[in-house]
């Protein structure tokens, strides 16, 4: 079982009212109901790219961990699948916790060079197939941001295929997808985004 929280460094400095901004995400009150089970962790395709799993973010955050949360690459490796949310035994609107995480990074300097490239992956994606396909994901993201460290990742995948757990292969597109790309579309031509 991973350990509840990671090693805390001493120079972190702890705030208390963290767990307050966090309240101020929508749902993320419920975040004090967190049972520590694992379930979040457990379900997550992309928490062995994480150096934090969901459930030590939620610990983290608990505890005051500002600054090693903000500055953690799991608020910008979430593939925002739903997982997570959809299994919480605690109802946790984890996945939304993650995007209000994230909000509050690049706030405040604190959003990762390659984060921006995960979202172009994601947009991208959503743009080709109506979908977010994780596997698809994590590729294109390693190829175009680290190709060493996606080639480090290779027997992860091919035992993850050989159990069934992944399969090779595009995403199917869903109906409607040139509905969908015309939203986009007209949204990008307002501004909105």
């Amino acid at each position: 079982m991973e350990p509840l929280l990671p090693a805390i460094r001493i120079e972190s400095g702890m705030k208390p009212d963290f767990l307050e901004e966090i309240f101020e995400v929508p749902g993320g009150d419920k975040i004090k109901e967190c049972i520590q089970c694992g379930t979040c962790s457990g379900s997550c395709p992309a928490s062995p790219f994480m150096d934090h799993t969901p459930r030590q973010i939620i610990a983290m955050i608990r505890a005051g961990m500002r600054d090693d949360v903000l500055s953690s690459n799991t608020i910008w490796m979430c593939a925002s699948c739903y997982l997570c949310q959809v299994r919480c035994p605690a109802q946790i609107k984890i996945t939304d916790i993650m995007y209000g995480l994230k909000r509050l990074a690049v706030r405040e300097g604190k959003g990762r060079p390659s984060s921006s490239e995960m979202a172009r992956v994601f947009v991208d994606n959503i743009n080709r197939f109506g979908r977010n396909d994780e596997r698809l994901l994590i590729l294109r993201y390693y190829l175009k941001t680290d190709p060493t460290r996606f080639f480090g990742y290779a027997p992860l995948g091919m035992a993850m295929i050989t159990h069934g757990i992944m399969s090779f292969g595009l995403p199917e597109r869903i109906r409607g997808l040139d509905q969908l790309q015309a939203i986009i579309r007209k949204v990008e031509e307002e501004g909105v985004v």
